[in-house]
């Protein structure tokens, strides 16, 4: 029987929030606690051009190229990746959809899986703090744990608390003056997909300058919530 075309009834959350309002931290934490399955768009990306698939090879050709994937790829590989099996216990989508074409389409998806949106989690945050907070943050080179200079740091420095690694990287781009030109397009690109979420009634906000477990314990209430329904 083609998978897609079963029935999983899985619950599907959405993680919004503009760069550096921790959406891979919580849905990491999501992820370990409720046995969903984090989808990122650039893992997602990377690992479909490290696999060779077919969805895979075309959005190489295209990044090689230094194009833009096109929605249509972008939804391909998330079409083949739901229809692995530890995507069963629910999936928590971090960065997509970016727009309202992208939820049309994700909706599709799900429909054909017999799921729907459970819910969309919006992270609030103030611009001005995202500067400090963006510019000092870093991650573990072998797992992708995050860190931050102030915020959260290693119980033992040099040391990624996840896995013992040593090697640790910072972006390039996290600099006051692309992080705010990149804040300025999140809020206009995703400001009609919250509009959109929100006249649907599955919306749900969150303020995220708090501590990151003060803000994974009303993720953590949002989920149930909707686990339980």
């Amino acid at each position: 029987m083609d998978g897609r075309n079963t029935p999983l009834k899985a619950p599907a959350f959405i993680l919004l929030g503009p760069p550096g309002a921790g959406k891979g931290t919580q849905a990491r934490r999501l992820e370990e606690r409720f046995g969903l399955v984090q989808l990122s768009t650039g893992d997602l990306l990377r690992a479909a051009v490290a696999a060779g698939s077919e969805a895979g090879a075309r959005a190489k050709e295209v990044m090689d190229a230094g194009g833009l994937v096109s929605d249509e790829i972008v939804i391909a590989i998330l079409d083949d990746r739901l229809d692995r099996p530890d995507t069963a216990q629910g999936v928590i989508l971090d960065g997509f959809p970016r727009t309202t074409t992208q939820a049309a389409a994700l909706d599709g998806l799900l429909a054909r899986r017999g799921q729907s949106v459970s819910a969309v989690i919006s992270l609030e945050v103030d611009d001005a703090a995202m500067v400090e907070r963006i510019s000092g943050r870093y991650t573990c080179a072998t797992c992708g744990e995050g860190w931050h200079d102030s915020f959260k740091r290693p119980a033992t420095p040099g040391i990624c608390d996840a896995c013992g690694g040593t090697e640790f990287k910072r972006r390039a781009d996290d600099t006051a003056e692309t992080v705010a030109s990149r804040l300025a397009a999140y809020h206009a690109e995703t400001a009609p997909l919250i509009d959109h979420y929100r006249a649907r009634g599955t919306l749900e906000r969150v303020p995220a300058m708090g501590a990151i477990d003060d803000v994974a314990q009303a993720l953590s209430e949002i989920v149930r919530r909707h686990e339980t329904a």
